[in-house]
């Protein structure tokens, strides 16, 4: 895309463990504050809001121009979820979203892994998988492109 005149928001729905590749290739590089994930029990929800970098605005990947989005994710037909090497009591504290993988159980059920920078990971035991997310915000530019070693 040559300008961010051009963006159209972005809406995914994961079903399956290939569908939920693609949401992860879409969300990699998204960060995110701790404080921003809510595991909601009583509606078997885990939701969080990122600041998704948005590669397709990127009118040349090696020098930009370099957008980011605000963008709402939630998972549903969530039974528990676990925190690992997250200090959730750190509600500032800014994690940079690395990938989103599944490990399937028995009959369709499984874990779903949002796996972070520096090694905190999040683990939703699912019965299914159950995931959307949308762009909730016009693009702004950056100026920092995510970068990973070879």
């Amino acid at each position: 895309m040559a300008s961010l005149k051009d963006y159209k928001p972005l809406r995914l729905m994961a079903g399956d463990a290939e569908d939920l590749g693609v949401m992860s290739a879409v969300l990699q590089d998204a960060v995110a504050k701790l404080g921003d994930f809510a595991f909601l029990p009583a509606e078997r929800r885990f939701a969080l809001v990122a600041n998704r970098f948005c590669w397709e605005c990127a009118a040349d990947r090696k020098h930009g121009p370099f957008a980011r989005v605000r963008t709402g994710v939630h998972f549903d037909d969530v039974k528990s979820a676990q925190f690992q090497r997250l200090r959730t009591d750190a509600k500032d504290a800014v994690v940079d979203l690395l990938a989103i993988r599944f490990e399937a159980g028995e009959d369709g059920a499984g874990e779903i892994i949002l796996d972070f920078a520096g090694g905190g990971a999040v683990r939703l035991e699912v019965e299914s998988v159950n995931a959307y997310s949308a762009d909730i915000s016009e693009p702004w530019r950056t100026r920092a492109k995510p970068e990973h070693k070879e």
